[in-house]
C-alpha cells in the first residue's frame, strides 16, 4: 500500500502558517496588481483580509505605492480600514479619497470610531468626514468632540441599548427585535430610572437564558460601574482592567446616561499607555515606521541633548579625581564596570516602579515597604558582584586595595540604584510629571555620578 500521508511540514512552513503577519507572496502579488493596474486581482487578494491587515499593508508601503493602492482600490476603502490605520497616515490616505467614497466609508462606523478617526486630522479633513454623516450622527460626533481630549466623553459611543427598570425579558427582546438602530456590537442592556440615570446592567447571555416573564431587575449583573463623562481615559481603562468590566455606561454631570464604553476601546487605551511608557523610558515619542528621517530625528533630539548634558555632569565628577586616575590607570579601566552595573540595576528597579505606578500597585501606603525591599535586593546583589569583581580586581592588577575599593564602590552604587529607581519615579509623579518620561535620565545620572564618586573617592582615600 502506498503512503498517502502528506510530507512533513518544515519549521518555517509551520511558523508562516501560524503567523498573523502578511506573507511575502501575498504582498508581492498585491504589488504586482498595482504595477499592472489590475483592480480585479487586487480586490480578490484583499477580499479575505481583515481591515487591520489592510491597514498594516498601507503602513508598510512607501508613499508612492500607498498612493497607487488608494487610487486603484479607492472605491472599496471601508471606514474600518481608516479606523485601523496609524494616526500619522490617516490624513495622507484621506486626501487620496473621493468625497463620495469617504462619505460611504465612514457612514456605517460607530460614533466612537468616527471620533477617533477625525480628532487628529486637520480642519478640512475633519469637516469632510463630518459632512458625510447624517445629521443625527454628526451631532453625536460633534458633542463627543466637545469633551476634553483623553476623557471618557471622547472614548464613548453614543449608541446605547437601555430599558426601564420595570420591563420584563420579553419586553426587552421585543423592543430590540423591532429596533432599527441597535449598535452593531453590544454586551449589556442598561436599566435606567425615569430620569435616565443608569441603575444596573443585564448581560445578553442572562437575558437570552431567562423566561419572558422574568423582570430585568431580577437578573442584573453584580459588577456595575458608572463612568463620569469627564473621567480621564487612563482611569477608565484602569477600572475596566481592575473590575473585569465588559462595558460601562457613561453619565453626564447630572448622572444621566449619555453613552457607553466597551472593553475593546478601554483595552486600546491600556495598550497605548503601556506602549507610551515603554517609549518614554527610552526617551523617544510615539512614531511610525513610515515617518521620514528628519521628522524622526527631530523627535529624538531633545532627550539625547538632555542625556548629553547629564553625561557632562558625570564627566565633571571624574575630572575632580584626575590626579588619582593618573596615578592608577587601572581605575580608568574599571570605571565603566561600576557605571554599567549601577545603571542596569537602576533600570531594573525603575521599570518595576513605573509599571507599579501605572497599575497603582505602588502607593504611599506601601512605599516604605517597597523601598526597604528594593534596598535589600540592591545590597544583596551588590555583595554578590562586589565579591566577584573584587577578586577580579585583585588578580588582574595584582593590587588588593583596588579589589577592595571596587567591591565597596559597587555595593554603594547598587544600593543607590535601587533607591533611585524607586524614589525618582514616585517623586516625579507627585510633581505631576509622567514618571516614565524623565526617570531614566535621572536614574542613570544618579548612578553614574554616585558610582564614579564612590569608586574614585574611595580610591583616593585608600590608595594614595
Amino acid at each position: 500500500m502506498s503512503d498517502m500521508t502528506d510530507p512533513p511540514e518544515t519549521e518555517e512552513d509551520t511558523r508562516e502558517e501560524q503567523a498573523w503577519a502578511l506573507d511575502r507572496k501575498t504582498r508581492a502579488s498585491i504589488l504586482y496588481a498595482l504595477d499592472v493596474g489590475d483592480k480585479d486581482l487586487l480586490e480578490s487578494l484583499l477580499q479575505p483580509m481583515h481591515a487591520a491587515d489592510i491597514a498594516d499593508l498601507l503602513e508598510q508601503f512607501n508613499p508612492y505605492d500607498r498612493g497607487r493602492f488608494i487610487r486603484l482600490y479607492s472605491g472599496d476603502v471601508h471606514g474600518d480600514i481608516l479606523s485601523e490605520l496609524d494616526e500619522s497616515l490617516r490624513e495622507e490616505v484621506i486626501q487620496f479619497l473621493d468625497p463620495d467614497v469617504l462619505a460611504e466609508a465612514v457612514r456605517n462606523l460607530e460614533s466612537d470610531d468616527v471620533v477617533d478617526l477625525i480628532e487628529d486630522l486637520g480642519d478640512a479633513e475633519a469637516e469632510a468626514i463630518l459632512g458625510a454623516l447624517e445629521d443625527t450622527d454628526r451631532v453625536a460626533v460633534e458633542q463627543a468632540l466637545a469633551w476634553p481630549e483623553g476623557s471618557a466623553g471622547r472614548l464613548m459611543q453614543r449608541e446605547v441599548v437601555w430599558a426601564p427598570l420595570h420591563w420584563t425579558v420579553g419586553e426587552a427582546i421585543d423592543y430590540m427585535r423591532n429596533s432599527e438602530d441597535l449598535p452593531d456590537q453590544f454586551y449589556h442592556v442598561v436599566l435606567v430610572d425615569p430620569r435616565m440615570r443608569p441603575l444596573a446592567n443585564v448581560t445578553l447571555g442572562r437575558l437570552m437564558a431567562s423566561r419572558r416573564d422574568v423582570r430585568l431587575e431580577d437578573i442584573t449583573e453584580e459588577a456595575f460601574r458608572v463612568i463620569p463623562v469627564t473621567q480621564d481615559e487612563e482611569d477608565v481603562a484602569y477600572a475596566f482592567n481592575q473590575y473585569h468590566l465588559i462595558s460601562a455606561p457613561v453619565v453626564d454631570e447630572d448622572g444621566r446616561l449619555i453613552g457607553m464604553i466597551t472593553i475593546d476601546d478601554a483595552m486600546i487605551v491600556l495598550d497605548e499607555e503601556h506602549e507610551e511608557d515603554i517609549l518614554l523610558l527610552a526617551g523617544v515619542t510615539e512614531s511610525s515606521l513610515s515617518e521620514g528621517v528628519v521628522q524622526t530625528s527631530k523627535s529624538r533630539l531633545p532627550w539625547l541633548f538632555v542625556n548629553m548634558c547629564t553625561a557632562v555632569l558625570s564627566s565633571v565628577v571624574i575630572a575632580q579625581f584626575e590626579a588619582t586616575i593618573e596615578a592608577f590607570v587601572a581605575l580608568a579601566v574599571l570605571l565603566p564596570i561600576v557605571a554599567s552595573m549601577g545603571g542596569n540595576a537602576g533600570t531594573q528597579t525603575l521599570t518595576v516602579s513605573v509599571r507599579a505606578l501605572a497599575t497603582r500597585d505602588l502607593t504611599p501606603a506601601n512605599l516604605f515597604r517597597v523601598l526597604r525591599r528594593e534596598a535589600t535586593v540592591g545590597l544583596l546583589n551588590g555583595v554578590v558582584f562586589a565579591v566577584c569583581l573584587g577578586i577580579v580586581g585583585m588578580i588582574w592588577f595584582q593590587m588588593p586595595q583596588l579589589g577592595l575599593v571596587i567591591a565597596a564602590a559597587l555595593m554603594v552604587n547598587m544600593m543607590v540604584a535601587a533607591l533611585a529607581g524607586t524614589m525618582i519615579p514616585v517623586t516625579l509623579e507627585r510633581l505631576g510629571v509622567d514618571p516614565a518620561l524623565a526617570s531614566g535620565t535621572f536614574v542613570t545620572t544618579m548612578t553614574d555620578m554616585m558610582g564614579f564618586f564612590a569608586f574614585l573617592g574611595l580610591a583616593t582615600l585608600v590608595m594614595l
